[in-house]
């Protein structure tokens, strides 16, 4: 009888977590479908008096955040791939190929985990300055094409990985880049979709370094483009949801599709060791 009670009360708590969770951002894109001055008004409301799409058509229109919306896009969409590229084949390196040094260096690299990121932005900016991608979009996706946590990631899920699969498929003549490619990625599909999630998440939501490296307005990315409306419209909480909404409805669609890969590679990645 116990037991039943603990789960029927475990759910009732997560529940009601998810409830408090998810009443702010119905909240957002409810103020953002409200006429102008609704949303500050006392008491608070729940429904618009007049629903209108307005606030939506001036981001386009007047702001312009159409471009900012595509350098986001863009941005995010170039970090993830390449970031899956570069992750997936030094996790599995560390993972599966002997080579000298190999647990050394990894637990090295490891040690990079505890260092704030914000540490290191000075001497990337400086080398990105020395590469010339200053104010360029390209420049934005440096510093996430591969990063200590993906290695990590993928690393602890191809240790599952047979051992037998692969040393069959070199006695069969295979090289490691095809094994790799033909063996270890079709095994290792949970665990890069979960670092894509992961990637293209912090890509989009991004603010401190597009701002340290962009100067152009014309190639801010979303979150920059953001910070600068509230700056110039912070009277305009209808719009300010309108452009929240933006930048939250990508991501929560992404997280949805993509949610029972994301949760095997989670689920994958921690009871492997």
């Amino acid at each position: 009888m116990r037991r039943p009670l603990a789960s029927l009360a475990l759910h009732a708590a997560l529940g009601v977590l998810a409830v408090g969770a998810l009443v702010p951002l119905l909240w957002m894109a409810v103020a953002s479908l409200m006429p102008a001055g609704e949303a500050t008004s006392v008491p608070i409301r729940w429904w618009p008096s007049r629903p209108t799409l307005g606030h939506y058509t001036t981001l386009f229109t007047r702001l312009q955040l159409g471009r900012e919306l595509a350098n986001s896009a863009a941005v995010a969409s170039a970090t993830t791939a390449i970031a899956l590229l570069l992750n997936s084949m030094a996790g599995y390196a560390f993972a599966k190929l002997r080579f000298a040094g190999r647990d050394r260096l990894f637990r090295l690299l490891l040690v990079g985990l505890v260092i704030p990121g914000q540490v290191a932005m000075l001497p990337l900016f400086l080398l990105v300055r020395q590469l010339g991608l200053v104010n360029t979009l390209a420049g934005v996706v440096v510093p996430g094409m591969a990063s200590i946590f993906g290695i990590f990631l993928v690393r602890q899920y191809a240790l599952g990985i047979p051992d037998s699969i692969l040393d069959a498929a070199r006695v069969d003549g295979a090289g490691e880049l095809r094994i790799y490619r033909q063996i270890a990625l079709p095994l290792c599909v949970p665990v890069l979709v979960t670092l894509a999630v992961f990637t293209f998440l912090g890509a989009w939501n991004d603010f401190l370094w597009p701002l340290i490296v962009l100067s152009d307005e014309a190639r801010y990315t979303l979150p920059v483009a953001l910070a600068n409306l509230a700056g110039e419209h912070v009277q305009d909480t209808e719009l300010m949801m309108a452009g929240a909404v933006l930048t939250v409805v990508p991501v929560v669609v992404l997280f949805v599709a993509l949610q029972r890969y994301y949760l095997a590679g989670i689920m994958g990645g921690g009871v492997k060791g």
